[in-house]
């Protein structure tokens, strides 16, 4: 697991915070609501690719 990896996650939160606080203030919440879907897919997306490639590494490592 990469570091760069923990950063890019705290680093979609936290632009992910900002916009969610500014969408909400401007009486936008289901624009706000969407956006924090979105991140939370893209965090997800990168989180599957690194469980992805543990499981690969596992499968290497004991032979199946």
């Amino acid at each position: 697991m990469d570091v760069g990896l923990i950063f890019k996650i705290a680093a979609v939160g936290i632009l992910v915070a900002v916009i969610n606080i500014l969408l909400s203030r401007s009486g936008r919440d289901d624009q706000a609501l969407m956006v924090t879907l979105a991140a939370l897919v893209v965090v997800l997306a990168l989180v599957v690719q690194e469980i992805s490639d543990l499981f690969e590494l596992i499968r290497t490592l004991f032979g199946l």
